[in-house]
C-alpha cells in the first residue's frame, strides 16, 4: 500500500463556545483540539488505513505531546516531527460569525511549527514516501516554501506523486511568496483538490467547463472540486462526476475539507474507481462535521462503510 507524506503546520485549536465577531472582548473557550491542516489530513489518511507520516515541529509543551499522542494513537508516524526546546506550539483561536463564517487569530509561522526542518529524521521518513500532499496553509514562510518544494523534488524523482489543497485562508494570502509557491505546486501537481472559487486561482477561465479544460491542459491527472455540503465533482481527461453531499447534522466544519481530501487520495492511491474515492470521500467530510473539533470526526473505512450503508448510498463498482 503507497504511504503518503505531509509537510505543515501542527498547532491546538482553541474555540469560543458562544458566536460573535472576534476576540475584543472576553469570551468563554473550549478546547485545546488537536488541529493544523496537514495534521488533520494525515490523521485522516492514518485512520482510513494508509501508511501516512508528517513532517513538522511542536513545542515542549502540553499542546505540542496532545497532538502527538492524538497522531501517534490514530497510526500516523511522526518521526519527523522536531520537538523545539524553545519555541511554543502553533495555535488557532476560532469564533464562529452569526452567518457559519469564521475568525481567526493564528500563531504559527512564529511558532514550533516554523522551525520545521528537512533534518536526518525527516529524510528518512521522505525517503519511505510515494505520495505527498501539500496543503496552502503550509506555505506560511519562504523557508518551508523551500522545504515543501524540494520534498516535490525528492517524490517526483522516484517516480511518485503529488496532491495538492489550496486551502487558502484570507488571514495568510498576502505572505511573501505564498501565490508564487501555490502556482508552482499547482503546475507540479497530479491531483488538484481546490474548494470553490479556488478553481479559478490559476486559470484565465470565467467559469467551470474553460477553467477545468485549462487546469487539465497544464498536466493535472485530476480534478476534484469540492463544494462543501453541496458534495463535490471529479474531473479527468476522460470522466466527470458528480457526488450529493450527505445531510447531517452539522456541530462542527473545522477539518471537514481536510478530511474529504484525505480519504479521497487514499483511496485515488489504491486505484479505487474515482465513484467510489468521491463517495468514499463525501462520507468523511460528513462525519467530520458531526463533532466538536477537527480530528474529532476522523473515520476509520469500517465507520465510513457504515455511514454509507446507513444512508443508502451503493458503493460503485
Amino acid at each position: 500500500m503507497k504511504s503518503i507524506l505531509t509537510i505543515g503546520e501542527i498547532l491546538v485549536e482553541i474555540m469560543a463556545t458562544d458566536k460573535g465577531d472576534g476576540f475584543l472582548e472576553p469570551v468563554s473557550l473550549v478546547g485545546p483540539f488537536p488541529s493544523g491542516a496537514p495534521a488533520i489530513f494525515i490523521d485522516q489518511a492514518a485512520r482510513f488505513g494508509q501508511p501516512s507520516a508528517i513532517i513538522s515541529c511542536v513545542g515542549d509543551d502540553d499542546f505540542g505531546r496532545v497532538n502527538l499522542d492524538r497522531l501517534r494513537r490514530d497510526g500516523v508516524n511522526v518521526e519527523g516531527v522536531r520537538i523545539d526546546p524553545e519555541m511554543a506550539t502553533g495555535s488557532a483561536f476560532v469564533r464562529y460569525r452569526p452567518d457559519g463564517s469564521r475568525s481567526f487569530v493564528f500563531n504559527i509561522k512564529h511558532s514550533a511549527s516554523g522551525q520545521l526542518a528537512l533534518d536526518g529524521a525527516a529524510r528518512a521518513v521522505l525517503s519511505r514516501s510515494d505520495h505527498l500532499h501539500v496543503m496552502g496553509t503550509a506555505l506560511f514562510s519562504p523557508r518551508i516554501i523551500d522545504i515543501v518544494l524540494d520534498c516535490v523534488v525528492a517524490i517526483r524523482a522516484r517516480g511518485g506523486t503529488i496532491s495538492f489543497d489550496p486551502n487558502l485562508r484570507p488571514e495568510i494570502l498576502n505572505l511573501p511568496g505564498l501565490r508564487q509557491a501555490c502556482e508552482t505546486l499547482f503546475r507540479r501537481c497530479d491531483l488538484y483538490l481546490p474548494s470553490g472559487t479556488e478553481l479559478y486561482l490559476f486559470t484565465d477561465a470565467k467559469e467551470e467547463k474553460a477553467a477545468i479544460a485549462e487546469i487539465l491542459g497544464h498536466g493535472v491527472q485530476a480534478i476534484v472540486h469540492k463544494r462543501g455540503a453541496n458534495g463535490a465533482c471529479y474531473f479527468d481527461a476522460a470522466a466527470h462526476l458528480q457526488q450529493p453531499g450527505f445531510q447531517v447534522d452539522e456541530v462542527d466544519p473545522t477539518g471537514a475539507g481536510d478530511c474529504f481530501g484525505a480519504t479521497f487520495v487514499s483511496c485515488w492511491l489504491r486505484d479505487m474507481p474515482p465513484s467510489l474515492c468521491l463517495a468514499y470521500a463525501a462520507a468523511s467530510g460528513a462525519l467530520a462535521v458531526t463533532r466538536q473539533g477537527p480530528m474529532e470526526g476522523a473515520a476509520s473505512q469500517g465507520d465510513l462503510d457504515a455511514f454509507l450503508a446507513a444512508h443508502s448510498q451503493k458503493h460503485p463498482s
